[in-house]
């Protein structure tokens, strides 16, 4: 049996962690929630006011609002260019601020700058690091990695590494400097593109609203 959301709610996908929390804050400032709610680790829906807030994985938040499972959601543009889901991208939130860098060994710096023809570079971002590359000329075997993305230069595993970066503690921690900054990163409100037609009178106020509550903050 397919189990469906309730239609009388706008469904929002929400990452689960610090960022849930910001965004709630955002939306309580709003006035578009009442009240600020906090995360269970055991619920993955929860039914406020008039919203389904589903708690997922950072990565899976473009999945559920491109498909349309979730009318709105939140994402940073970290995800956005690396997936590139169909949806609309009206507001940025203006949180979850970081920088998708280049980052290497220091003794590594000018092999880096001496206009290599192909590198190998670790990421979990291989959309991003291929695409950026490219328009360099540069040919890169991609390793992908979804932790300790640090580890792959020190080993040998890797020449390089693209990574998101909020303060570059673990960068320096690990002996690592920033060679490049390849693109600002920031959270932002993404909208299916039917709900955005169908469910309008909806999705236009909370649209409104953020923008009123972020120009004036």
């Amino acid at each position: 049996m397919v189990r469906k959301l309730p239609q009388d709610r706008l469904t929002v996908a929400l990452p689960k962690g610090r960022l849930f929390d910001q965004v709630i804050s955002i939306f309580a400032s709003a006035g578009i929630i009442e009240n600020l709610i906090k995360q269970d680790s055991r619920k993955l829906i929860l039914q406020v006011d008039k919203f389904n807030f589903l708690l997922v994985r950072a990565k899976d938040v473009p999945v559920y609002v491109e498909y349309g499972v979730a009318d709105i959601g939140v994402a940073g543009d970290d995800l956005l260019f690396e997936t590139k889901p169909d949806v609309y991208i009206p507001v940025d939130l203006g949180v979850g601020a970081c920088t998708i860098m280049v980052a290497g060994l220091p003794e590594d710096r000018d092999k880096y700058f001496s206009n290599p023809t192909s590198l190998k570079v670790a990421t979990k971002y291989p959309n991003i690091a291929r695409d950026f590359f490219g328009k360099k000329g540069v040919k890169v075997q991609i390793i992908e990695l979804y932790g300790s993305i640090e580890l792959a230069p020190l080993v040998g595993l890797a020449d390089f590494i693209v990574d998101i970066v909020e303060t570059g503690r673990t960068l320096r921690e690990n002996g690592l400097v920033v060679l490049e900054e390849i693109s600002p990163s920031s959270a932002k409100l993404i909208v299916n593109r039917a709900s955005y037609k169908t469910r309008r009178e909806e999705v236009m106020p909370l649209i409104e609203k953020l923008e009123n509550t972020l120009v004036k903050g």
